[in-house]
């Protein structure tokens, strides 16, 4: 079910996908979660997961689990669409289903340019940053950036924005969390034949630019995480032992098969 491996400073706990899929699905559907519902939640966790998006993956499930008992997460929501024009939908969730916080799970440090603490100084200790601000990265262009997309996904989508999100890790009330997704058809504009040779034009530049001093590759966006989902493929997700011991702990509470018996 899972293997081991030894790793500077921790111990690495690898469980392969099909697993972790059958974990998540069992404490999903032992707090209420019709199946239907925990298999789509549980494919897209450990898809996060499977492409090193660690944020975003099985860890949540202690903080979805505490939602759900403190009664702000609905485990049986059902979304509710609403076709406002022929190419724009609204979606409201029904109250449905950070790089940081994995810092502090796995006691590690942060680089000091991606918080400040309460006082307004930059920190590496992922702690003190909780208790601090995330610094938007570019500067004043990622801050500039980060408004254009609170404008999209919060005050345009009727959702909570301006700092109005609950934390994700706070259990005492509904994060009111709006998202923004436009899909573009691209044969509209010019043939797909077209496009895809635009594409492979404008990958063949990014990747083959002149490298830095030190760079060995240069990737193409989201090339890294389709590398390592095939990586994960192979060797199972990375875990630490404070972060199965998290998630079997919610596998207890509903009397699930734990994901590791030993760490």
């Amino acid at each position: 079910m899972a293997a081991q491996e030894e790793a500077p400073g921790s111990t690495k706990i690898f469980v392969e996908a099909k697993e972790a899929t059958r974990f998540v699905e069992a404490i999903l559907s032992g707090n209420g979660v019709p199946a239907e519902n925990a298999a789509i939640v549980a494919k897209y966790l450990v898809a996060a997961d499977l492409r090193g998006v660690d944020t975003h993956g099985i860890n949540r499930i202690p903080s979805y689990m505490e939602r759900i008992r403190q009664g702000v997460l609905n485990p049986a929501a059902q979304p509710q669409l609403c076709q406002v024009t022929p190419v724009v939908a609204h979606v409201d969730g029904q109250n449905g289903f950070g790089f940081i916080y994995k810092a502090k799970r796995r006691g590690e440090k942060i680089p000091l340019d991606w918080a400040l603490d309460a006082e307004g100084r930059p920190t590496d200790d992922p702690e003190a940053a909780l208790g601090g601000v995330m610094l938007p990265m570019g500067g004043p262009k990622g801050s500039a950036l980060s408004i254009m997309m609170d404008v999209f996904s919060g005050a345009l989508s009727g959702s909570a924005f301006a700092g109005g999100v609950t934390n994700p890790y706070d259990p005492s009330k509904p994060a009111d969390v709006g998202h923004f997704l436009m899909a573009i058809k691209p044969d509209l504009f010019m043939s797909l034949e077209d496009f895809r040779a635009r594409m492979q034009h404008l990958y063949d530049r990014v990747v083959g630019s002149e490298k830095a001093a030190g760079v060995e590759r240069i990737y193409f966006p989201g090339e890294i995480e389709q590398l390592t989902q095939e990586e994960r493929g192979k060797t199972g997700i990375p875990f630490v032992g404070a972060e199965i011991e998290a998630l079997n702990e919610e596998a207890a509470r509903v009397g699930a098969e734990l994901m590791v018996t030993e760490t």
